[in-house]
């Protein structure tokens, strides 16, 4: 079993994919080996609720590079394949039918898996999750052909269904535990934009209540609310959140806290076994404290430092949270990370919707926003990375350029 100058990576996904890459730029010559459990080349997965849902894109056109790319740079993939443990003594993994890979570097970056429904009827037929590429196809067909579609969980996921599924020409309920669509992660001010936006689609929002039981026979057919509504689906889709896969790095004795804890450079407890993506636990320069985050960007550009450091460089990982969402007309992006009794400062209309929204403490931001407004974030970002309180009549009127307010 050869381990000499081997980098290892567990997760088939963008952030594995990315870390491959990175070694492979950054003139690694030992062996590479991506290990992924499913069948697909590492793919990207935020089409999955919107394009390739809609059945506008194939599964392929989120692939992150194409078979030739990982021919060419010397890539091992190894798809279809489960790994068993970690071994941090011998350094090695065993996987499925018996194959073991050791390793001189190994990254982590098994992602998540959906929160799975505690509730009678949860196992019926008709019930639906999205985190797969084969998710996303199957959900697609169950909409294609229902007669109402019910979505637990009014955050990204499910908020970004409901979209898809309307555009799709779907009758659809939304449900949420919360009193708007995505309140937690944008605040009472903005998630109030998003429950119209819904409502303006034709969406049926129930919010507020908890589902305690699906029926059916065999197949689900209603939805029971906790507030004895009984509503008829002949499909759901559960979007209740995610858990990181931590259990292999567990087992094996990684240090856990909210996760996979690793540093500013992506190393865990254990040197030279790294981490990144969903399942990270990062230590942030700039907010001096571990954030782990699940989007888009964070596996994205986490995976390159991970794959340089995993090969030689030395590198801290400070880049700002990102992520993104459209939904109907509304494309959302934020940047930054939201505290806690953060209050917020609007610039534009929330009725277009079409605005700069800000979190900030005492005039210091914490994290923006912005709904269809473009090229702002560059200066926002500046702002942000000094720290230091702002104006805040001045970042609510728009006749002030962002670009004026940097120190």
């Amino acid at each position: 079993m050869e381990s000499e100058s081997t980098l290892l990576i567990i997760g088939g996904g963008l952030a594995g994919a990315r870390a491959a890459e990175a070694a492979r730029a950054n003139d690694f010559q030992g062996r590479v080996v991506i290990a992924g459990e499913e069948k697909f080349l590492p793919y990207e997965r935020p089409p999955l609720s919107k394009a390739v849902l809609r059945g506008e894109a194939e599964i392929e056109s989120t692939f992150v590079h194409d078979a030739a790319f990982y021919s060419e740079q010397a890539i091992e993939l190894l798809a279809g394949t489960h790994a068993l443990d970690i071994d941090v003594k011998t350094r090695s993994v065993n996987f499925s039918e018996g194959l073991a890979i050791g390793f001189e570097n190994l990254i982590i970056t098994t992602g998540m898996a959906p929160r799975r429904l505690a509730i009678p009827g949860a196992d019926l037929s008709g019930v639906h999750y999205l985190r797969t590429a084969d998710d996303a196809t199957s959900l697609h067909h169950a909409i294609k052909n229902a007669s109402r579609v019910a979505i637990i969980g009014a955050g990204w996921i499910g908020s970004e269904v409901a979209a898809s599924a309307r555009s799709m020409g779907a009758n659809v309920l939304l449900i949420g535990s919360d009193p708007l669509p995505l309140y937690k992660v944008l605040g009472p001010k903005i998630a109030v934009v998003y429950q119209q936006l819904h409502i303006d689609h034709g969406v049926e929002l129930r919010l507020g209540v908890q589902v305690v039981e699906l029926r059916g026979h065999g197949s689900v057919n209603q939805v029971v609310l906790s507030d004895g509504r009984i509503e008829d689906a002949d499909v759901v889709v559960v979007g209740i959140g995610a858990l990181p896969r931590i259990e292999l790095a567990a087992a094996a004795g990684l240090k856990m806290e909210n996760g996979i804890l690793v540093n500013e450079f992506l190393e865990t407890s254990v040197p030279g076994i790294f981490a990144a993506g969903d399942v990270a636990n990062a230590w942030h320069p700039h907010y001096q404290r571990h954030l782990r985050v699940e989007h888009w960007a964070n596996a994205r550009y986490q995976g390159t430092t991970v794959g340089n450091n995993a090969s030689g460089k030395h590198e801290a990982y400070d880049r700002l949270p990102y992520f993104y969402s459209d939904q109907y007309d509304a494309s959302l992006e934020y940047v930054g990370n939201a505290q806690p009794g953060d209050e917020v400062v609007i610039r534009g209309d929330l009725n277009q919707p079409k605005f700069v929204a800000m979190y900030h403490h005492d005039g210091v931001i914490n994290a923006a926003l912005t709904v269809n407004v473009a090229k702002v974030f560059k200066e926002l970002k500046v702002i942000m990375a000094q720290r230091k309180p702002v104006d805040l009549h001045a970042l609510a009127d728009p006749n002030i350029p962002f670009g004026d307010l940097i120190r």
